[in-house]
């Protein structure tokens, strides 16, 4: 896939009324990773993440808690901050829809929304579940609770509606000339369905409780909280201000979402978009959900991941490469502590950390602690030379498609074949027989071990740049545009050290 100029990629805004958790993480991570690999690609990226902060049920937890609204998502939203911190998310940006900025990007929308004719006064009665913040008509209720399994409370209220149904046919349009506009296939077939039953228009004001944005004109209303969240992706790009550098960014290249949101973003979305003629993202993608070891996560059960106590418990860098490595991204995944185990120590001590740490110590043992110089190359060279250097394009056409799984696969798997060339070459038996051929061995080796501290900069950031530490890349040598310039033979390195430490569970009853 061709490298974009520049990429606008967004997580949404994280609800505020709980901690963050891995699910938090995950669609985070996923956009980190694709907003580092793509910067050192040399493409101009902008990283959008942030809060959710309006709605009724924010006014319910801050009231519990016995403070105002403002004060709790002050917190909470600190909460997502530190997370952001934690993990190592390079976002160029972290917005709250309470901030101004924000307000006054929401109630432009909406008055353009009024002066295109896609807003009337009404009243709404119908069932509404607090938790996910969505309106559900009686037929979608499974046991009288909503799809999600939350409870749900009938009301009945004026109401601001946006006219949904007229865009049935323009949507339905849309999705066949953009095949890609929905990832995966499975969330593109169920928002298929959904419009192709049957579009209603959408309550998009409340007037039952005051957290949020007041419209524009009748202040007793509020703007539904989704009609708010979604236009923080504009909000961050200048909107309303056409004329700000940023807006020149929009539309957005990529939504991440979870699952549960797929509608509300491949759905509504697009058509306050298309109501207030202005131009749709390129592509939204839902990720599935993670459960834990095999049972659904819930605060009820008591087993929800808290992300800072994995990264506490296993380091960062591990923690980051399980979640994209384990799963295809896209479906559903278990998280396991033993999985988690095994792939740090397969995957990066075993495989990548042992081939660094084999070959450099090599070199530091028979090659007078240089880079060697190389003779003539033979076809293995040459062929696991090759392999390495094609990674670049592979993975940026895997991360672009959202198949993060794959571009890990794939680095992987020269990983795994640079260490059977290590093993089919021997350079421990060349040592004896032929110095110079183990020196061209040792060399296409350390080449190989460059290229994959390149890549996985954008994976295991730390990591990475430990391993072209070691190689004495010059920090200012370490994008893309420098991954094809090979090692120079004669290069003094430093003496070895491990990147990928094994985990040794500790002992139980051992001391803490």
């Amino acid at each position: 896939m061709a490298r974009p100029d520049r990429y606008y990629v967004t997580t949404p805004i994280y609800y505020v009324n709980d901690k963050p958790h891995i699910g938090h993480a995950y669609t985070t991570l996923a956009c980190d990773v694709l907003a580092r690999f793509l910067r050192l690609d040399g493409v101009d990226v902008h990283f959008l993440t942030g809060t959710d902060e309006h709605g009724q049920k924010v006014e319910k937890a801050a009231a519990v808690k016995g403070v105002a609204p403002q004060t709790f998502t002050d917190e909470v939203s600190q909460n997502f901050r530190t997370l952001a911190e934690v993990m190592n998310f390079s976002n160029d940006d972290f917005i709250r829809t309470t901030e101004p900025r924000h307000i006054k990007s929401a109630q432009a929308m909406w008055t353009r929304l009024v002066e295109k004719g896609a807003i009337y006064l009404g009243s709404y009665a119908g069932w509404y579940s607090v938790r996910d913040e969505a309106f559900y008509a009686e037929a979608e209720l499974v046991n009288g609770k909503a799809p999600t399994g939350a409870d749900v409370e009938w009301v009945e209220e004026p109401s601001y509606f946006f006219k949904l149904s007229a865009f049935e046919d323009k949507l339905l349009a849309y999705y066949d000339a953009n095949p890609e506009f929905i990832g995966p296939r499975s969330r593109r077939n169920e928002v298929l369905s959904f419009v192709k039953g049957g579009l209603k228009d959408l309550s998009i004001s409340r007037t039952s409780f005051k957290w949020g944005i007041p419209v524009p004109g009748d202040d007793k209303h509020i703007m539904y909280v989704w009609l708010d969240a979604l236009v923080n992706y504009m909000t961050a790009v200048g909107f309303p201000d056409e004329s700000d550098p940023k807006w020149s960014r929009w539309p957005a290249n990529l939504h991440m979402v979870g699952k549960d949101i797929v509608r509300f973003h491949a759905v509504y979305w697009p058509a306050f978009l298309m109501a207030a003629d202005l131009p749709l993202p390129d592509r939204v993608y839902a990720h599935g959900w993670w459960t834990n070891e095999g049972q659904k996560i819930s605060k009820s059960l008591g087993n929800v991941i808290d992300p800072l106590k994995l990264v506490e418990t296993y380091g960062l860098d591990p923690v980051r490469y399980f979640l994209l490595r384990e799963v295809p991204f896209g479906n559903d995944g278990d998280f396991s502590h033993t999985q988690m185990i095994k792939r740090i120590n397969t995957d990066l001590a075993n495989d990548l950390g042992n081939l660094a740490q084999r070959v450099l110590s090599m070199i530091g043992k028979n090659c007078g602690g240089t880079v060697p110089q190389p003779g003539p190359f033979i076809e293995a060279d040459h062929e696991l030379l090759n392999s390495a250097k094609a990674l670049r394009d592979s993975v940026r056409a895997s991360f672009l498609e959202q198949s993060f799984h794959k571009g890990l696969e794939d680095i992987w798997n020269v990983v795994s074949a640079a260490n059977r060339y290590v093993d089919e070459q021997a350079p421990w038996t060349l040592k004896k027989t032929d110095p110079a051929r183990m020196a061209t061995v040792l060399y296409v080796l350390a080449d190989v071990v460059r290229v994959m501290g390149f890549l996985v900069q954008a994976i295991m950031p730390a990591s990475g740049a430990k391993m072209l530490d070691q190689l004495v890349i010059a920090e200012d040598k370490r994008s893309f545009a420098h991954i094809d310039t090979a090692l120079v033979p004669g290069t003094p390195l430093p003496a070895p050290q491990g990147v990928f430490p094994r985990y040794v569970a500790p002992e139980e009853g051992a001391a803490q």
